[in-house]
């Protein structure tokens, strides 16, 4: 399945910004930001479509995945 993925904030460094990128079928939103090579427990929230959506979700063909940082301060 091809999907668009989206980094903000530091995920995008050495990475890029926006890609439309081929996954197979049945590919967990876990499994695509692992296969980045994100750490997991540094993503604060997943969007599909503009939708927060889980770790376990599965995209559909043609969806666009937004990976955010978990956002600290003080």
């Amino acid at each position: 399945m091809q999907l668009t993925v989206k980094l903000f904030a530091y995920f995008r460094d050495n990475r890029f910004k926006q890609q439309l990128m081929e996954f197979p079928d049945n590919t967990s939103v876990e499994e695509i930001i692992l296969s980045l090579g994100v750490p997991v427990d540094e993503v604060g929230v997943t969007m599909i479509n503009s939708r927060h959506c889980q770790l376990g979700q599965i995209p559909k063909e043609g969806d666009q995945l937004a990976i955010f940082p978990a956002i600290g301060g003080g």
